[in-house]
């Protein structure tokens, strides 16, 4: 017997669906949820089994780090279900970091890879502006030529590219699979409509939501979270609204989510994930094992 499994990528309720004959015998789901499909048929429509007892789960410049053809991506993007299979263990080459302009991505980013410098590393930048005093090409930055640039955009080679001050920046995915091959995880803060690229078996990636305080928890939390004081120049109010966005549009692809109520206690929560993650089953694609 073919045994498929699917991973929910919307919330459902039958009793909200007028196209069900029999709403009763109909079965909720939420976002996230592991699907045992127990038959197809017309309209591809799925009765099916829950299996989510298995386990749940600075200022922002417009033009900057664009991911190519975001918009006909984000219209493409119909969000229904990913045929997906348990496995004992899989190793994930690189944690994608999400979460709105100014939650704090950067600081677990930087803190990460300081403390576990051997297991983690985030992919050096390219860029077309002129190296400052002092710098080493392939330190901080990459420095190349504006044709060399465009050309290597064109060739499909830049996982997120824009420009800033008159120079271009970008991540080159070489530079990815460089710290892959070096053994340890790449640390990525990136835009989510980077994750067209990213989500494959090559780059295997576990993806963290860096969730904001809810709006009512914000004030307190800004009192007593420096970080949040001296990291982020915007209203509160964009900060909530911009976080909630992303998980709308984006939840289905995100492996955990944390709140950053405060932002020692969201890296520690994460450092335990990582640590446990290898040992733990995990629900990956099928198409990255098959």
């Amino acid at each position: 017997m073919l045994l498929i499994f699917v991973r929910a990528q919307f919330d459902y309720d039958p009793l909200d669906d007028d196209l069900i004959p029999c709403a009763q015998a109909g079965i909720a789901f939420r976002t996230g949820d592991i699907l045992q499909v127990i038959s197809l048929i017309a309209y591809r429509r799925y009765p099916a089994v829950n299996c989510s007892f298995f386990g749940r789960k600075k200022k922002q410049h417009k033009d900057k780090y664009v991911a190519k053809h975001n918009a006909v991506f984000d219209q493409l993007d119909l969000v229904t279900y990913e045929e997906v299979i348990r496995l004992p263990s899989y190793r994930r080459k690189t944690l994608v970091l999400l979460g709105a302009h100014g939650v704090g991505r950067r600081h677990i980013k930087n803190t990460l890879i300081a403390s576990h410098p051997d297991s983690y590393a985030y992919p050096i930048p390219h860029t077309t502006r002129q190296p400052r005093k002092e710098e080493e090409n392939g330190k901080n930055y990459y420095f190349v030529s504006h044709d060399e640039m465009m050309a290597d955009i064109a060739a499909n080679e830049y996982l997120e590219y824009g420009t800033h001050e008159d120079a271009m920046y970008g991540t080159k995915l070489e530079t990815i699979r460089k710290i892959h091959h070096e053994g340890r995880m790449a640390i990525l803060d990136v835009e989510p409509q980077a994750l067209k690229i990213l989500r494959t078996a090559e780059f295997a990636p576990y993806v963290v939501f860096i969730a904001a305080p809810s709006l009512q928890n914000m004030t307190d939390t800004f009192e007593k979270n420096t970080f949040f004081l001296h990291q982020y120049d915007g209203s509160l109010e964009r900060l909530a609204k911009e976080s909630d966005l992303l998980k709308q549009a984006y939840g289905h692809f995100f492996d955990l989510t944390i709140v950053n109520n405060d932002i020692e206690e969201t890296i520690r929560q994460l450092e335990k994930a990582l640590d446990t993650m290898s040992d733990t089953p995990q629900w990956v694609p099928v198409s990255w094992v098959y």
